[in-house]
């Protein structure tokens, strides 16, 4: 009999919670049962596998990645809303390190296809219909920009910033103002 009070949502949350801790790839079921105090058995009754695990972890985080967008986006448009939603992924991978780590995990493409990411490629072009751009460029941007924001952050979380006098917060600026140009005057050959 599974022990009181352990649900599978519940698990969930503690993964993600663990995964901002350890890092998102020293998640476990293991690691998990430990930080109930249950044995590992007692977990598999609601979760199939560390993957398992994993896959609930990357839905939450996309799910709360594209909530705080979703309010960060609201009644913005133009450059006001690319900045504000740079700066709600950036925000989210400094608080939640582990998560935005999962929001980025490998999903099946069943599963990929009913998430919340769907919901942040929508957000992505609502953005770009701004700066009035058209497929195939507008596919383009999308790649561009998620590419650009996750490379940047990626490089910030693993210390890749800390040994230039330039301060990251003046180069993310930077890159919003210089994308804003880029998708305003874009044109295409």
């Amino acid at each position: 009999m599974a022990r009181a009070g352990l649900t599978t949502e519940r698990l969930i949350r503690a993964g993600a919670e663990l995964a901002d801790e350890v890092g998102f790839e020293h998640v476990t079921i293991s690691a998990l049962a430990r930080r109930f105090g249950v044995k590992v058995a007692s977990l598999y009754s609601h979760l199939k596998s560390s993957q398992d695990l994993k896959t609930g972890i990357a839905l939450l985080a996309l799910e709360e990645l594209a909530d705080r967008v979703a309010d960060a986006l609201a009644g913005r448009a133009g450059k006001d809303a690319l900045a504000a939603f740079a700066a709600a992924y950036r925000d989210y991978a400094r608080e939640h390190p582990g998560r935005y780590a999962a929001a980025r995990f490998r999903l099946d493409p069943e599963t990929a296809a009913a998430s919340a990411g769907v919901r942040h490629a929508q957000m992505t072009r609502a953005i770009l219909r701004g700066y009035d751009i058209a497929e195939p460029d507008q596919t383009h941007a999308v790649r561009m920009l998620g590419g650009v924001f996750h490379g940047y952050v990626d490089l910030e979380l693993s210390g890749g910033f800390s040994h230039t006098p330039v301060d990251p917060d003046e180069s993310w600026s930077w890159i919003v103002d210089s994308l804003d140009t880029l998708l305003r005057n874009r044109t295409t050959p």
